[in-house]
Parts: structure tokens; sequence; C-alpha cells
């Protein structure tokens, strides 16, 4: 039995409202809406997002099978596939990309000392080939050990995104 809320809601409480209110003003977001709200339309997207959802009726389906719960899901209104499927073809996308750029605003400062795997001291206005080249090789090897281990492990997602809980897991599954 759920005594709290649940993870996702947990997450979707740092939203920055007054940021998206910010987005929907500059936009014109909620410009004759009525009942579905812009951030009712964003909610279950990122949870779909965030939960692998595939299609609108497997968002409608895992969203329905929680509606008795809306306070532990975050989400306070039923989702209809179609009311979803018009809002996402209607609704001005910048509205999320705004959003968006904002997270990177936030979660810049905060990975801004990890290591990238190339060196670049300075900012980088022109890549000439070598920079390239690095980019693109650090970038293969990480495909090339996720192609490993989508061949030789049964690994479909991994349960945490620490380094720590990543080479748990692998470890494990060798």
């Amino acid at each position: 039995m759920t005594r709290g809320k649940l993870v996702y809601a947990q997450i979707m409480e740092h939203v920055p409202l007054t940021t998206f209110r910010r987005c929907l003003a500059r936009y014109g977001g909620e410009h004759k809406v009525k009942t579905f709200s812009c951030l009712d339309q964003y909610l279950p997207m990122a949870f779909a997002h965030l939960a692998y959802r595939e299609n609108l009726r497997d968002i409608e389906a895992c969203l329905g099978a929680h509606a008795s719960k809306p306070y532990h899901t975050g989400i306070r209104i039923s989702i209809a596939r179609n009311t979803l499927a018009n809002a996402n073809a209607v609704r001005d996308w910048r509205v999320y990309a705004d959003l968006a750029q904002s997270f990177i605003g936030i979660a810049r400062p905060l990975y801004a000392k990890e290591p990238f795997g190339v060196d670049l001291k300075d900012a980088v206005y022109a890549l000439d080939a070598s920079t390239n080249t690095d980019l693109y090789r650090c970038r293969w090897q990480v495909e090339l050990f996720f192609k490993w281990i989508k061949l030789h492990l049964r690994i479909k997602v991994f349960f945490g995104t620490s380094e720590n809980a990543v080479k748990t897991q692998i470890w494990i599954a060798v």
C-alpha cells in the first residue's frame, strides 16, 4: 500500500513552476485553454519519457491504473490519449523548449567540473578535424560499450545512474 507520493511525483515537485509560467506567458501557451492546461500536458509526457511508455495508448493505460490515487502520481486529472494527442499537435513547442533550456541552465553548473573525456580548456567555437576526430572517438567508445552490453548481457535498463550502480549491475550480470 502506497503511503506517500510516488517517485515520479517527487521528481515533478522540482519543476520550477514560476519558470514554467513565464514560458507560458512568453508564448501565450494558455491562450484559449479551458480545462487541459499546459502543465496537464507536460506531466504525462514527462511520465511517458521517464517510464519508457511506447505510445499514447500505453500512457493512458498506465495512468488510468493509478487514477484512484491522483495525489500519489502528481497527475490530478484523467488523461485521454485523444486529448493528449490534440494538445501535442496544437500547443506551442517553444514553451517546453524554453523550460528545457532552464533545466539545462540549472544542470550545467552542477556538472561543469565533471570530466568530459576530451580536455577542452576554453570555449570551442570552430572545430578542427582533431577536436572533431577526439569527440567522435570518445562517443564511439561509448557506443561500442553499450553494443557489447546489449549483445552479451541481459540488461535492458540500468537501475541506477551513478557510476557505482552501473558498474555493480554490469558485474553482477557478467
